[in-house]
């Protein structure tokens, strides 16, 4: 089974009348409600130290987005531990207000795409300098907004000494639990069982209480496949058969191209994994997703459900915004099939 891609991809790219955002749009955090997508998507300019930052966009049907503004909505903090850059913003709604995981970093990154693979620009420390400050690690913080024009940065959800993003929430409790997913780049090895970067799953009472909170792990890649390494992609969406996620698969140990595939989770114990698809459901084809910033990259990071039809949101090169959709049953009967069948 494949996603089928939007005849008018990109959605979003690049606006050279906006020095920030003339190079890079990509991996849009989206979320439908009363009857508008939102969509806030990292984008940054051709500076040397690549700080990157988020645009809103809206749209009434999904596929044709206006901006919403000619400044950024949400950048790096002045003085803060995100100082650097903000990435990949994930979006649930609890109450009447928005929770955005993103991921950041202390400095910019620099042109990450012209240095080798995983390498970003660190800044002048002493030795005494903390972990992430000295590596310019990326962590992930938690942000709330009603109106996607104001912002309240709530803090950092993840370990200050682990590399850890693709931090999702789950858009409401199970069991009375919150739950989070995420990708520690250093759970590896013998003592975490697992080769490459896994998806692990987080049980707790409160939404910015995670750090002392056991990880339990949900999937591991594959070796010698199109997902040797993963990493969560997508808010979970609630089905009747289960939680339906989307995850991304990287080949070669996380240095070729990224896919998408899709996982069923048992509805009440999310730690148990019902389905899970043998083959990427979205896979870079077309041109604005094999040429760019990193050549051959399907990225999702947004995913709403509007009359059954799933619409999922993904980076595209890390440079575009592409849009693929699918009928929510289609997807869960095939992940419920003796194929995916795990």
């Amino acid at each position: 089974m494949k996603l089928l891609k939007f005849v008018g991809n990109p959605v979003m790219a690049p606006n050279p009348e906006n020095e920030w955002e003339s190079l890079i749009t990509c991996n849009p955090g989206v979320i439908y409600d009363k009857g508008i997508f939102y969509m806030l998507y990292r984008c940054a300019g051709n500076d040397e130290k690549h700080v990157i930052r988020f645009g809103l966009a809206t749209s009434t049907d999904g596929f044709h987005f206006r901006r919403e503004s000619n400044s950024p909505v949400f950048g790096p903090s002045e003085d803060g531990p995100d100082g650097g850059c903000v990435e990949d913003p994930r979006i649930v709604k609890f109450d009447n207000e928005f929770y955005i995981t993103y991921a950041y970093r202390p400095f910019p990154p620099g042109r990450y795409w012209t240095f080798a693979h995983d390498v970003v620009l660190t800044p002048e420390c002493g030795e005494n300098a903390p972990t992430a400050i000295r590596e310019n690690m990326g962590n992930t913080g938690l942000a709330v907004t009603t109106d996607f024009k104001s912002f309240r940065r709530l803090g950092r959800l993840t370990h200050s000494c682990l590399d850890d993003r693709d931090v999702i929430l789950f858009p409401e409790k199970v069991n009375g639990k919150y739950v989070l997913m995420h990708r520690p780049k250093q759970y590896v090895g013998e003592s975490y069982g697992v080769k490459y970067p896994s998806i692990w799953l987080k049980f707790s009472d409160d939404l910015l209480s995670w750090e002392d909170k056991p990880s339990t792990l949900l999937i591991t890649g594959i070796e010698g496949t199109w997902e040797e390494k993963i990493g969560g992609s997508t808010p979970p969406i609630r089905t009747e058969a289960g939680w339906l996620v989307l995850y991304h698969g990287v080949e070669k140990g996380g240095v070729g191209h990224y896919r998408a595939g899709a996982l069923l989770l048992d509805f009440n114990d999310p730690t148990k994994v019902i389905g899970r698809t043998p083959n990427p459901i979205l896979e870079p084809e077309e041109d604005y997703e094999t040429q760019g910033m990193y050549d051959g990259c399907v990225f999702p990071t947004g995913n709403v459900v509007v009359d059954g039809t799933l619409y999922v949101y993904y980076g595209a090169a890390d440079k575009y915004v592409g849009v693929a959709t699918c009928k929510v049953e289609e997807l869960v009967d095939y992940l419920k099939s003796e194929e995916c069948r795990v």
